[in-house]
């Protein structure tokens, strides 16, 4: 008894000795995830980048209000043949965190680049807003593009 008595004031000073990251580095790492995946998309291709960084329950919402679910069906969906030579670029404006740091946001400025149906650049410009999710391997993923 007396064993477990000493045990529990150790417990709890282990307890709140974790590595806790400040919300600071926290957006930090949520900025560095944004520009890997806009990196993947110019060197892996649109598809590629948008699967490799989606959650696997992943949603977008794209066109006219058209919810594609899942990170399969995502990748699907940046297959099809107008977006498979798009060239993507976007920077995050604003970064802002959960206070328990498992759950951020960004939103900002993107431009899309494609060929119309006779091959033709045809220009997009927008603003995104974008939901990451910290993974069980501590990498961020997003869930709601």
């Amino acid at each position: 008894m007396k064993s477990a008595i000493l045990l529990i004031p150790v417990i709890l000073l282990l307890a709140g000795c974790g590595t806790s990251k400040s919300k600071e580095e926290i957006k930090t790492e949520i900025f560095q995830a944004e520009k890997a995946f806009e990196k993947m998309t110019s060197e892996k291709g649109v598809a590629e980048a948008f699967y490799y960084f989606a959650d696997i329950n992943a949603v977008i919402k794209r066109e006219n209000d058209t919810i594609i679910k899942g990170s399969e069906n995502i990748k699907l969906y940046y297959e099809k043949k107008a977006l498979k030579d798009a060239v993507v670029n976007w920077t995050p404006d604003f970064i802002d965190v959960s206070e328990s740091g498992d759950i951020g946001y960004t939103y900002g400025k993107y431009t899309w680049k494609i060929k119309d149906t006779v091959g033709n650049p045809v220009e997009y410009k927008g603003v995104f807003h974008t939901v990451w999710k910290r993974q069980k391997d501590n990498s961020w993923k997003y869930v709601w593009d």
